[in-house]
């Protein structure tokens, strides 16, 4: 499968020579073709390779993260594509919080075909950040074709299996989010009955438009009740519809993580 990875960087530290770092240094990807089920859904992945150090980002990367960018049209027999993001790690480094991965990591991805008895020609166009002492965007340019049947593969059900718990899973309780108008956009507290998942708790609210401008969640949490507060922004810079039905807000710990769909008003 042809993979085209437009990376090129030279790490210029203090007190060090000048090191040329070539895409291959850091980063490589392929496709692990998967298998497709009875229904006609075809479950792939998309296996990234990092070198020592380096780490990539999230769907919600934090302000100083870069968000990484899927494009399937050209894809072939392709009625949708859904990812199925294992719970990342939220790094800090001075002072500023990103979330994503290191090392190696399989994001899975579900395939609807348009017609099921048909191979799907998978073409994928992903653009993301990696990150050491510096960031460089990276261009992935990958093709695979997904023919019917297939074998299960270990590292995509491992990488299923790390997804964040559901609400339900995690023992969520009362859930009820109070949304105040601020001059330029709107103030959102989210309280959740849910226990502790580590000592130390990040919340990321998604409102589920891309538009949106998210500030980092001020949380705390008193015995079984775990608080956020962030303010969001929209482009008109004025008070703006939540559609509350839309919200994913996403709790990481270090004793796991939980991933909550909607925020009710209480």
């Amino acid at each position: 499968m042809p993979i085209r990875l437009a990376l090129a960087v030279c790490l210029c530290l203090a007190g060090s020579p000048v090191v040329a770092t070539t895409q291959d240094d850091i980063l490589r990807a392929e496709i692990l073709p998967g298998w497709r089920d009875a229904r006609g859904t075809h479950m792939a992945g998309l296996r990234l390779r990092l070198a020592s150090g380096w780490k990539t980002y999230w769907r919600s990367p934090g302000d100083a993260g870069i968000p990484p960018e899927f494009d399937w049209s050209g894809s072939d027999n392709v009625a949708s594509v859904r990812l199925h993001w294992p719970a990342p790690h939220v790094f800090t480094l001075n002072g500023m919080q990103t979330i994503g991965y290191r090392g190696d990591l399989v994001l899975p991805f579900e395939v609807e075909a348009r017609d099921p008895s048909r191979p799907i020609r998978l073409r994928a166009a992903v653009e993301l950040g990696v990150c050491r002492d510096i960031c460089v965007p990276a261009a992935l340019d990958l093709a695979a074709d997904l023919p019917a049947g297939g074998v299960p593969d270990g590292a995509i059900k491992a990488a299923l299996k790390a997804r964040p718990a559901t609400g339900p899973e995690a023992g969520l309780g009362r859930i009820a989010c109070r949304v105040e108008p601020i001059p330029d956009g709107l103030r959102l507290t989210a309280e959740m009955d849910l226990p502790a998942s580590g000592t130390q708790e990040v919340v990321v609210m998604e409102p589920g438009q891309p538009s949106v401008w998210v500030s980092e969640p001020v949380t705390s949490r008193a015995g079984g009740r775990l608080t956020a507060t962030s303010e969001m922004v929209g482009p008109t810079g004025t008070p703006f519809a939540l559609d509350r039905s839309a919200m994913t807000l996403t709790v990481l710990g270090d004793r796991g993580a939980v991933e909550i769909r909607g925020c009710p008003a209480p």
